[in-house]
């Protein structure tokens, strides 16, 4: 990319590129018909490339840090039982849902580094991704991630209404830097973090977040950021 360039255009995840591909060649071919279909798929290719849109991300690192898995909004803040592959015990846990429109940026990332200790698809429904049975009910990737200090955490991918496809990038036993990216839902979701006990919530419901960089929970004591990670 021209250096003049960098920082203004948003890069586009390889995943997306076939749908880009596929968007401008049904264009043209509208485009012989009349000059309105093709504007009409031009219009709707960009909006192809702006859903795919992978921007790099500032991510605090640190022990106990917890970043929001995605963009969108902080749907709910509940005590709830974890999906049950995900091994994570049968008492519930503290749950933060963020709730991605088709809007939104939807490659999602890690909300805390360590080792994907298990990983499980789970087919099902698609619900609205914001309805709470949802979590229960719809097609969903699980994650389970133990940190370096042994903590174990959750993180859920949700298809919803109009999502239909969980693509992932990583695998089970992966070691996962803090932000990096897992995975993405196609088009319009939720993800959920289950939190170990004892830690609290620094965001409210409502609140809105940014995938690898909003802090949801902070498990440090008398410790400071270690640096920063551009991913």
């Amino acid at each position: 990319m021209p250096e003049h360039l960098r920082g203004v255009l948003i890069p586009i995840h390889p995943k997306g590129w076939p749908f880009v591909g596929a968007g401008l060649i049904i264009s043209l071919l509208l485009g012989l018909l009349t000059p309105w279909l093709l504007a009409l798929g031009l219009l709707v290719t960009a909006w192809i490339a702006f859903f795919f849109r992978d921007p790099a991300r500032i991510t605090p690192e640190g022990i106990g840090i917890v970043v929001s898995p995605a963009d969108g909004e902080i749907q709910a803040i509940t005590k709830r039982q974890p999906p049950p592959e995900m091994d994570l015990g049968d008492r519930p846990l503290t749950c933060i849902s963020v709730f991605l429109n088709v809007f939104d940026v939807h490659v999602n990332r890690t909300p805390v580094p360590g080792v994907i200790t298990r990983l499980a698809y789970h087919p099902g429904k698609f619900l609205n991704a914001a309805l709470d049975k949802a979590s229960d009910e719809n097609e969903r990737q699980s994650f389970r991630i133990e940190t370096a200090d042994g903590d174990v955490y959750g993180l859920v991918q949700i298809a919803g209404l109009v999502a239909r496809r969980i693509v992932g990038f990583v695998e089970e036993g992966d070691q996962l830097h803090a932000g990096e990216r897992v995975g993405l839902i196609r088009f319009g979701s939720r993800c959920d973090v289950y939190l170990p006990d004892g830690i609290v919530p620094l965001v409210v419901k409502g609140q809105r977040a940014i995938a690898g960089e909003t802090v949801l929970a902070d498990n440090r004591t008398d410790e400071v950021p270690s640096g920063w990670r551009r991913s």
